[in-house]
């Protein structure tokens, strides 16, 4: 599903499956939840957004290719990508563990390419092992509220 104008339906088409780059893994989607931010994103209430853009960041999925230098992960394993997509890595907020407020980030479904697709591809810095005790519908929900949650609580 494609946002191609804020405030317009979703359309449905086919798109070419995205390669992984480096540090990258390509992933098959299984589940993508709905997140209010997603509406706000579709709504238009959240400006700036990549366009076009395929939303969606409560991923979950398993690996289907590696980019170069993957080593977190390997081709099979079930795994969840969140709101946050990339950091530089190098600002003060990045070298202090506040990567969510980096002033270069990324976010999937946003600025980057989300779920709402058969494939996406995710920085596998940013990707999380799901264990087995979730179906892949119960899981994708935690990679946003559940995160905000587990940070909080840290």
């Amino acid at each position: 599903m494609v946002l191609d104008h804020p405030s317009k339906p979703l359309r449905r088409t086919s798109v070419v499956k995205p390669d992984p780059g480096p540090g990258q893994l390509l992933i098959q989607v299984h589940a993508c939840a709905v997140c209010r931010t997603d509406l706000h994103i579709v709504d238009g209430e959240l400006t700036d957004a990549k366009l076009p853009l395929i939303p969606g960041h409560e991923i979950v999925g398993k690996v289907a290719q590696l980019g170069d230098g993957v080593v977190r992960f390997k081709i099979g394993d079930r795994v969840g990508v969140p709101w946050l997509g990339w950091t530089c890595g190098t600002c003060s907020y990045c070298r202090n563990g506040q990567e969510n407020l980096c002033d270069h980030g990324k976010f999937t479904g946003y600025t980057i390419d989300g779920g709402y697709a058969e494939y996406t591809v995710a920085d596998q810095r940013f990707c999380l092992p799901i264990p087995d005790g979730y179906n892949d519908a119960e899981a994708a929900p935690l990679l946003c509220a559940g995160l905000i949650g587990y940070r909080s609580l840290v």
